[in-house]
């Protein structure tokens, strides 16, 4: 395989494609319906680009930040402001939001919660203390009820659930015990407990932290210096340094400061368990009202930065556009579509409808004129339409958002995908038409334009021709992207600079050509399941003898399955020859006969010797049994999935012909006055209806025919095909298939070389040995008997399959 054949551009014949399977599936449509379903689509297409087309006037003038002004000098015609750049605008609002000082509430009931939270403590605290403080005093003086003070003791610590560690109970537990103990020796003491002390010390303390003020939130969520408290019950506000305030991990900290100045050192871990049980933030931030601000702020930002006065010299010829320079030439831009009327805005949008009405008219007159089948079938009218009004549709959502680059819109899909589905030329006019519009959209951009010509088309040659699948994911996105960077390059360097510009579009016109690798093969599969379509795609993922029915065929009937791969050897080399669908020809041959899977040994290719189990049968019956495998064979495709193309093969392969065997047959074994009808020996049909199943239904028969000859020669094959050929024809077999008289003269030079090589060792060409003058019996080559049935192969029951 050649370099070109890998890359997919080596030359291909002229193809005949058969589009879809139905052939007539609009013929019973009134043509007034299909001109307004077409209508419908046109309109449809046209109203999508109308509503997305960016309504601003295309850019008076073509410049690039580093090329040279290669108009005359421009003067300013009016005096016009100076718009901000994004860079600027962003810049700005960067700044509203680090100087805007975040806003909070003060919560006024913060100090009463909180106070009241560590009274609940100390409450809950007491009665567990008093349990303690019996159990121990009644232990030491060895008193009985110290067990049941225990269990109370328990109890109760259990009720209270304060949140002290084992630590900070022992401490209070022993101080209080301490003090009980005091005090019942002397009646009093001058002691004081150790917990009405941390009492005293957090009271103090909490009322410092929450004056200074406690806040809900991390600091460094800011980037203000200052944040703003407003106090609702007395509406006021006061700003705050964010240094002043404190977070709640930062108040446990200064406790850890504070209060072993203040406390005993035992006491300080007991007094930190409770403070962080009960502290509370008392200042609460508002994000709604402070990102309300900060919008005020950024609403009230001035788009304008300066005014250039009517007749001052914006850019003279030759001067380097700078970046400076660009924003002056887009202000003006800008303000003349500000200045401009709603007519002269209405003008300009209506041209460019025209303008895209025009390239859409000349695509319609193409698929009339050129691509009648696609133009009369409304499902693929329908199916060319949104193909290119997605990618067009993507160019005008890219075009309106100024985010998305131009060159990241994966345009060559859908001309890959259309020359797939039809064939190379509908490919290449979708290519004009997507470049066309989309040049138009995106300011009548001439590199735009040339450059997606260029790689759609080569995208478009790529997949005439598919061998393989990575095609789609290699070679064809890897084309696109050289097909861009060619065109880019080229013109990069006929202007001064523009390199940075040139990697920036290289970047993205590898992720177009990465979302053309992504989309092409699901997009194909989705359009075959909703139009029914069958593509080369999926004919060659049917073209596999491991397929699960042709192995089955292989298995259960191998005469037949030969059968069938010498059908599909003859089909393709006539289907190419022609310019016919050739692997469409291959597959469905190959697929035609799986109906004998059913009753296998009822057909000559299957039998091996011994008893022929039409002897058994009627001439009718049998003829019943062998027109059967047509049904069943449409029966079982159906079953399994396979495409309606190749179910068509299936049902045409014998069209409507006459098994002339057991017509025979059954003349000669009825009495004089039966009436042996034609009819119950004819095929059902229905008749071939293009060019790929016709061929198959001449394939099939006269490779049947030419198995039953005893001495096949040259002569008595070039015989052989002229004669069911002719037959055929003159039995109406073709006459709904689009086959003409000089297709018919190709196809049986096609078919004689195939055969001449398949009996390649034992052909005797005319001349080469004088015994073909000696009296023999004549067989198939010599006597065709009508029908395909041969007087050789008329010794066994068996029609041409």
């Amino acid at each position: 395989m050649s370099i070109m054949d890998k890359l997919g551009l080596a030359r291909k014949k002229k193809t005949h494609i058969t589009l879809f399977s139905d052939k007539k599936s609009d013929a019973g449509t009134p043509q007034w319906k299909q001109i307004t379903i077409k209508a419908l689509i046109s309109v449809l297409f046209l109203s999508v680009i109308v509503v997305l087309y960016p309504r601003t006037p295309v850019q008076e003038f073509t410049y690039r930040v580093g090329e040279p002004w290669r108009q005359n000098d421009l003067v300013a015609p009016f005096t016009f402001s100076l718009l901000k750049g994004d860079d600027e605008i962003e810049a700005e609002i960067r700044e509203i939001r680090e100087i805007t000082p975040p806003i909070f509430h003060l919560d006024n009931e913060a100090g009463a919660r909180i106070t009241s939270a560590l009274d609940s403590l100390f409450t809950r605290m007491e009665p567990v203390l008093d349990r303690y403080a019996e159990w121990q005093i009644n232990k030491a003086a060895g008193s009985t009820d110290a067990d049941r003070d225990s269990l109370r003791y328990m109890q109760q610590r259990s009720v209270a659930n304060l949140p002290l560690n084992n630590e900070g109970w022992r401490i209070l537990l022993e101080n209080y015990t301490l003090l009980r103990r005091d005090q019942q020796r002397r009646g009093s003491t001058d002691r004081r407990f150790i917990g009405d002390e941390i009492r005293l010390r957090l009271d103090r303390f909490i009322n410092d932290v929450l004056r200074q003020g406690i806040i809900n939130v991390g600091k460094d969520r800011f980037s203000s210096d200052e944040l703003l408290v407003r106090d609702l019950r007395e509406r006021t506000q006061r700003s705050l340094s964010i240094n002043s305030v404190r977070e709640v991990p930062e108040v446990t900290d200064l406790a850890m400061l504070q209060l072993p100045r203040q406390l005993p050192d035992q006491a300080v871990p007991t007094a930190l368990q409770l403070l962080e049980a009960v502290i509370r933030p008392n200042i609460i931030f508002n994000e709604s009202e402070t990102e309300a601000q900060i919008s005020q702020a950024i609403e009230n930002i001035s788009p304008t930065k300066g005014a250039v006065t009517s007749g001052q010299v914006i850019i003279r010829k030759g001067d380097l556009i700078t970046a400076e320079k660009q924003n002056i030439l887009y202000s003006l831009e800008r303000a003349r579509v500000s200045r401009a009327s709603s007519y002269e805005l209405w003008q300009y949008y209506v041209g460019d409808t025209l303008l895209i009405l025009a390239v859409f008219i000349v695509f319609l007159f193409y698929l009339y004129l050129y691509r009648r089948p696609i133009f009369d079938n409304n499902s693929m009218f329908l199916l060319v339409f949104l193909a290119i009004g997605i990618v067009i549709g993507a160019s005008l959502f890219a075009a309106r958002i100024d985010t998305i680059p131009a060159y990241v819109v994966p345009l060559a899909l859908a001309p890959i995908i259309l020359t797939i589905i039809f064939d190379s030329r509908v490919g290449l006019m979708s290519t004009t038409v997507i470049a066309l519009a989309t040049a138009l959209i995106h300011g009548n951009n001439f590199e735009f334009l040339l450059a997606t010509i260029t790689a759609c088309s080569i995208g478009v040659f790529s997949v005439r021709d598919i061998r393989k699948r990575s095609q789609f994911f290699l070679t064809t996105p890897a084309l696109v992207f050289i097909g861009y960077v060619f065109v880019l390059l080229g013109f990069t360097l006929t202007r001064t600079g523009g390199w940075d510009l040139l990697a920036v579009n290289i970047m993205h016109v590898f992720l177009n050509a990465f979302m053309v690798s992504l989309l092409t093969y699901p997009v194909i599969f989705l359009f075959e399941k909703l139009f029914k379509v069958t593509t080369d795609v999926t004919l060659y993922e049917l073209n596999d003898n491991n397929h699960p029915i042709l192995k089955a065929l292989m298995m259960r009937a191998p005469g037949s399955f030969q059968h069938s791969l010498q059908v599909s050897n003859l089909s393709e080399a006539a289907a190419a020859a022609i310019g016919a669908n050739s692997l469409l020809c291959r597959v469905g041959a190959l697929f035609h006969d799986i109906g004998k899977m059913e009753k296998p040994h009822y057909f000559v290719e299957n039998q091996s010797g011994g008893m022929n189990e039409h002897d058994k049968l009627k001439p009718r019956m049998s003829a019943m049994v062998i027109k059967n495998h047509v049904a069943t064979g449409v029966k079982m495709a159906e079953e399994e999935g396979l495409p309606q193309v190749i179910t068509d093969f299936i049902k045409t392969h014998h069209g409507t012909s006459v098994i002339r065997y057991f017509h025979g047959k059954a003349k000669e074994l009825a009495e004089d006055d039966a009436e042996i009808r034609e009819e119950d020996f004819r095929y059902d049909g229905p008749l071939p209806e293009s060019k790929e199943t016709g061929i198959l239904l001449l394939a099939d028969c006269i490779e049947a025919a030419s198995r039953a000859m005893t001495d096949p020669t040259y002569q008595k094959l070039e015989n052989l095909v002229t004669r069911m050929v002719d037959e055929r024809m003159n039995e109406g077999q073709l006459n709904n298939c689009p086959l003409t008289f000089q297709d018919l003269r190709i196809i049986k030079d096609a078919f004689l070389k195939i055969l001449v090589g398949m009996y390649h060792g034992r052909i005797k060409y005319p001349g080469q040995d004088q015994k073909d003058n000696a009296p023999r019996k004549p067989d198939a080559g010599d006597l065709a008997m009508p029908g395909g049935a041969t007087k050789d192969s008329a010794r066994a029951p068996i029609e041409p399959d």
